[in-house]
């Protein structure tokens, strides 16, 4: 009989099962589900062949599997599905070994030669997952929580997508081009799960682009309600934590005199509005945190005029921003795309978007990043005098500060951030175009590019500002610029060294 299973959103879904066959190869028992896209089975083809989805040729009864629809490619129970195809390893490499060139290199020769991560393979229109995923990479204690997530927890829908997450990080981590392709595809059968909107087919029955925006706030939603924090951290998510910030509001009535409003409001990201005015980041932050809304007046008795002023009062280790990019056009009903170039920095400071009291906490933090600046340079000038005969420097081992404050583990004590990771669109529509990851690794970055992974230069992604159709910045990923100094260096405060115990701040971005 075909298998029939009951899925968390509670929508019957046809399973049939068939034996695949490559070349003396058997692999009996690979369940199929046809109401997804073929490509999504010759990614289990892959993960359990190792043969690249367009070396393929899968053929049943003499009909050939097409990527776009399953056609006259009818699949019953227990049937024998033939692969034809073989690996890249497989093919034969020409007698005399040549000089290669990196110039020359395709992405797979590239990732080889510069031990490139793994990049998720594209399982049709599957950009917006993919870059999201790799971004989130970038976040260290993220990381290493879905690495040690326990899949057999439970929680419904929001657990599966956690488990499926907990093992694309795995594959990522090491497991080959078969794992990672795998995993992607359960990872997008959970994802559908959590969130049934994000599984829309367009006219040709394909799967539809969608809003990476809608996949990371999905995503991220997942993973608040089922990852906790560690021991030493107490209470908190793990997602509130480290990616949770909190804003001082304060309504004032522009048309009567009532006393003003005071509350407190979260966040897991800031948006940027895109005006003619703005420019850059800091200033379409900045705009945000004063804007005037209208609401109900008690004094008046009808809706009045309020001026809105937010102040950051807890700034988390994470800071996502989102540009807000797109807004939808009736005309063509459409999620039209603002193309305007808005620049963005490598290193973020906060400080003046930050309540008065959190800028005085701030403060002892930020005094020991300037003093290290200045003897930074004072010991670059010294140098430049000094007689070089000797050239033999004493190595000094590095002592990292935390960055966060003291009773509250995943904040940012300084207000200064580091952008490790970019989530970028081309085209003009949020339902169509191509999205892409840019990550920091180490002291360079890597464009992902779903199954591609490439190096790419600080200039390169600097240019990821708009005011073209190349691809521009959608949400950006900022984490904690770590401060390091040496032993020798006096600190009033404890330093995490590698005897110290509790969270350790994090060491690498990919």
């Amino acid at each position: 009989m075909t298998l029939i299973k009951l899925v968390a959103t509670n929508l019957f879904v046809f399973f049939v099962t068939v034996k695949v066959k490559w070349g003396k190869e058997m692999y009996p028992g690979v369940e199929v589900n046809t109401d997804d896209d073929p490509v999504l089975f010759k990614a289990q083809i892959f993960a359990l062949t190792g043969v690249q989805p367009e070396r393929q040729k899968v053929v049943c009864k003499g009909v050939t599997l097409r990527d776009d629809a399953w056609g006259n490619f009818k699949l019953t129970n227990n049937a024998l599905v033939l692969v034809m195809g073989s690996k890249e390893e497989d093919v034969p490499a020409a007698p005399v070994e040549q000089t290669r060139f990196v110039e020359d290199m395709n992405e797979s020769e590239l990732a080889t030669a510069l031990d490139l991560p793994e990049g998720l393979i594209n399982l049709g229109n599957t950009c917006y997952m993919n870059a999201t995923v790799q971004c989130l990479k970038t976040v260290p204690e993220l990381k290493n929580a879905l690495l040690n997530y326990d899949p057999t927890s439970g929680g419904g829908t929001a657990g599966g997508l956690t488990s499926a997450l907990s093992e694309t990080m795995r594959s990522l981590e090491g497991g080959g081009a078969g794992a990672c392709a795998a995993a992607a595809a359960r990872l997008l059968h959970a994802l559908h799960a959590a969130a049934p909107r994000l599984a829309e087919r367009g006219a040709g029955g394909q799967l539809a682009q969608q809003d990476a925006s809608e996949c990371w706030t999905e995503i991220i939603r997942a993973l608040s309600m089922r990852l906790q924090s560690t021991p030493e951290t107490h209470s908190k998510p793990l997602i509130e934590q480290y990616f949770g910030g909190t804003l001082d509001v304060e309504l004032v009535c522009s048309e009567a005199d009532e006393p003003p409003t005071r509350s407190t409001e979260t966040f897991l990201q800031l948006s940027c509005f895109i005006s003619q005015d703005v420019k850059y980041l800091q200033s379409g932050l900045r705009s945000k945190m004063s804007e005037q809304i209208t609401k109900m007046s008690e004094t008046l008795g009808r809706d009045a005029v309020y001026t809105k002023t937010s102040k950051i009062s807890r700034l988390p280790a994470y800071l996502t921003v989102q540009f807000v990019r797109f807004y939808y056009k009736e005309k063509e009903s459409i999620n039209a795309k603002i193309l305007k170039d808005v620049k963005f920095p490598l290193e973020l400071d906060v400080y003046e978007l930050c309540s008065t009291e959190l800028q005085e906490r701030l403060t002892p933090m930020r005094t020991k990043f300037k003093e290290l600046e200045e003897a930074s340079v004072e010991a670059a000038l010294s140098s430049k005098n000094k007689n070089h005969g000797d050239s033999k420097k004493e190595i000094k081992r590095k002592a990292t500060l935390p960055y966060w404050f003291e009773n509250d583990v995943g904040s940012n004590n300084s207000g200064y951030y580091r952008l490790q990771a970019v989530l970028t669109h081309r085209g003009r529509s949020s339902s169509s175009g191509h999205y892409v990851a840019w990550v920091a690794r180490g002291d360079g970055w890597l464009r992902c590019d779903d199954d591609a992974v490439t190096p790419v230069t600080e200039e390169e992604v600097l240019k990821l500002s708009g005011g073209g159709d190349w691809h521009c910045a959608y949400l950006l990923l900022y984490g904690p610029k770590i401060l390091e100094l040496s032993q020798e260096e006096e600190s009033p405060e404890p330093m995490i060294t590698d005897d110290a115990s509790g969270p350790d701040p994090p060491t690498a971005l990919a």
